[in-house]
């Protein structure tokens, strides 16, 4: 079986569940993974004032006591005029796994998140998507130009990819997220929706792979 997460770089359940998913990761030594995304506030038009900002804040407060993961509070509440739109950096997320077939995607995605939730990095803009996505690339062993990413991240191309994962993720019926998925063939079951800790992904991998491999 393989194993999709469908999420979106910027919901903070995500950022706290990619962190219990790569715990895991270290104690299944057959985990395939995946991940597919949701482009939940994909073409977000909405200004985050005050009263949104402070919303985002609980919500963070949550995701830092369940998963341990660490928020960048400050440079949230000092943006000014911010459009919460994930379109970008889910489009940067697709752009790397076009430019680096076989890329690791989870440690692709969580240097996202880091870039948004603890560097606190204005990811809706496309010059900074460049540029994280340029470290994160070599991280992984490309070297590659800035122009390149560039190009690549307004082509035609990556819009169209970007769209159609949405769409695939939406035609699973899934609404929130994060969303942790097994895939046989074709067929893809829903798992477990929400966040989860690393010690019950594993246990839910090893139930399920026993099953799979009787003795």
């Amino acid at each position: 079986m393989k194993f999709i997460f469908a999420g979106d770089p910027m919901c903070s359940w995500c950022y706290g569940f990619a962190r219990e998913l790569d715990e895991a990761r270290a104690q299944l030594p057959r985990f395939d993974l995946e991940i597919k995304l949701a482009g939940l506030w994909a073409g977000g038009r909405d200004v985050l004032d005050d009263t949104a900002k402070q919303f985002r804040l609980g919500h963070w407060e949550r995701v830092e006591a369940a998963s341990g993961v660490t928020f960048n509070r400050e440079a949230l509440l000092a943006r000014q005029g911010f459009v919460y739109d994930t379109g970008p950096i889910s489009r940067a997320f697709i752009t790397g796994k076009h430019c680096l077939p076989g890329i690791d995607q989870l440690r692709l995605f969580r240097a996202l998140q880091q870039a948004f939730y603890v560097d606190g990095l204005d990811t809706t803009s496309s010059s900074v998507l460049v540029g994280v996505l340029q470290r994160a690339l070599a991280d992984q062993g490309l070297k590659i130009e800035p122009e390149i990413i560039q190009y690549a991240l307004d082509s035609a191309e990556i819009f169209e990819a970007a769209r159609a994962e949405f769409a695939l993720v939406r035609s699973w019926g899934l609404r929130s997220f994060p969303q942790f998925l097994g895939k046989e063939g074709d067929h893809v079951t829903v798992l477990h929706s929400g966040f989860e800790k690393a010690s019950d992904i594993v246990a839910r991998v090893r139930q399920l792979e026993a099953r799979s491999c009787p003795a």
